[in-house]
C-alpha cells in the first residue's frame, strides 16, 4: 500500500517491486519507465558505483527517467563520474536520451573519459534541436578536454546556431581561452559569429571584454579587422573606453588601405588599383607592374612586388 514505508521487517527495499514508493509509467515515446521516485538517478550521482551494481542486479532499470526525463545517465555525466557511466552503458543505457529541455547526456557530459564512452556508444555529436550542441557547452562552460574530445569525433566546429552563434563565438564571449586556442588549432572558422549575414564576429565578442590575449590569437588565426556587424560597427567601435585593447589592434591592424593593397594583387583585380587612396604615383607603379609584366612574375617576386609597394605606402 502507499501508506506504508518499506518491507514489513523494516529492510530497505532492494528491488523496484519492493519500494511502494515507486509509481512507474509506461512512457510509449521514450520506450521507457518513468518515474517520480527511483534510487538510480541517486546512485549514479552520490553512491558509491558498488551500490549501481547491486540496484542494476536486482532490477532496477538504468533506462528509468524522471519527470523531467533525466535518466542515470544524465546525471552520471553531469556529476562527471566516468565509472559509473561506463556501467550504465554497460547494461543499455540509452545514450542519445533527452531530458524535456532537450539535453542528451553528450550534452552534459564535464569529463573528457565520460564524453569518450559516450561517444563510442553511438553518441549523437550534432543535436536533434537547435537549441544547443555538446561543443557549444563545452566550450562555454570552459571544459578544454571535452571540446577536445568532441573535435576528434569530427565535431562540426562551425555550426552556427541562431541565438548562441559559433562554439568559437561562445567561447570568447566568456573568455575561455584554452578552448579558443583548442577550437582555432582544430580548424575552426575564426570570423562566423553570431547571427546572418552581418553578425558580431569572435572578434566583435572579444573587443567587448577587452581581453587583449584573446584578441591577439584570434588576430594572429586571421581575424577579419574590418568587418562589421548588424549595427555597422568594426570590433574597435566596440572596446571599453581607455582600454590598452584600443592601441594594441591600431598597431596589429595597421592602416586599412594596406589591406586594400593586397587585394589589388589578385586576377583581374587591376581596376580597383584606381578606387584605392593612394599617392598617383603608387598607382601608377601597380598599374604598370600588373598590366605588362605581372603575368610573369614568379610568386615570390609577385610577393616581393607586393612588400615593396607597402614600404612606399607607409613611407609616404
Amino acid at each position: 500500500m502507499d501508506g506504508k514505508q518499506g518491507s514489513m521487517d523494516g529492510s530497505k527495499p532492494t528491488g523496484p517491486r519492493d519500494s511502494p514508493d515507486t509509481r512507474l509509467l509506461s512512457n510509449p515515446l521514450m520506450g521507457d519507465s518513468v518515474s517520480d521516485w527511483s534510487p538510480m538517478p541517486e546512485a549514479a550521482i552520490y553512491r558509491h558505483q558498488l551500490s549501481l551494481r547491486n540496484l542494476i542486479s536486482h532490477g532496477w532499470l538504468v533506462n528509468i527517467i524522471m519527470a523531467d526525463h533525466v535518466s542515470p545517465l544524465h546525471e552520471a555525466c553531469l556529476r562527471g563520474h566516468p565509472s559509473r557511466v561506463k556501467i550504465l552503458l554497460k547494461h543499455g543505457a540509452q545514450v542519445n536520451g533527452v531530458t524535456t529541455d532537450w539535453h542528451t547526456p553528450l550534452l552534459m557530459f564535464v569529463s573528457a573519459a565520460a564524453g569518450i564512452m559516450l561517444l563510442q556508444h553511438g553518441a549523437s555529436v550534432q543535436p536533434e534541436s537547435d537549441l544547443a550542441s555538446p561543443v557549444h557547452e563545452a566550450a562555454r562552460r570552459g571544459h578544454v578536454e571535452c571540446v577536445d574530445s568532441l573535435t576528434a569525433y569530427r565535431g562540426n566546429n562551425d555550426h552556427n546556431i541562431s541565438h548562441l552563434g559559433t562554439s568559437l563565438y561562445l567561447a570568447c564571449e566568456n573568455q575561455q581561452i584554452a578552448c579558443v586556442k583548442k577550437l582555432l588549432e582544430s580548424g575552426a572558422d575564426v570570423n562566423p559569429g553570431r547571427g546572418s549575414p552581418l553578425h558580431d564576429s569572435p572578434l566583435h565578442a572579444v573587443a567587448r571584454t577587452a581581453s587583449e590575449e584573446l584578441a591577439c590569437l584570434l588576430m594572429d588565426f586571421g581575424a577579419d579587422t574590418q568587418a562589421k556587424n548588424a549595427e555597422g560597427k568594426c570590433h574597435v567601435e566596440l572596446v571599453p573606453p581607455e582600454s590598452p585593447l584600443i592601441q594594441l589592434f591600431l598597431e596589429r591592424e595597421g592602416p586599412p588601405s594596406l589591406m586594400q593593397i593586397q587585394k589589388c594583387f589578385g586576377i583581374q583585380q587591376h581596376h580597383k588599383i584606381t578606387k584605392v587612396v593612394l599617392p598617383e604615383d603608387l598607382k601608377w607603379f601597380l598599374l604598370h607592374l600588373y598590366m605588362y609584366q605581372w603575368n610573369g612574375f614568379t610568386n615570390n617576386v609577385k610577393t616581393l612586388l607586393s612588400v615593396v609597394a607597402t614600404r612606399i605606402l607607409k613611407s609616404s
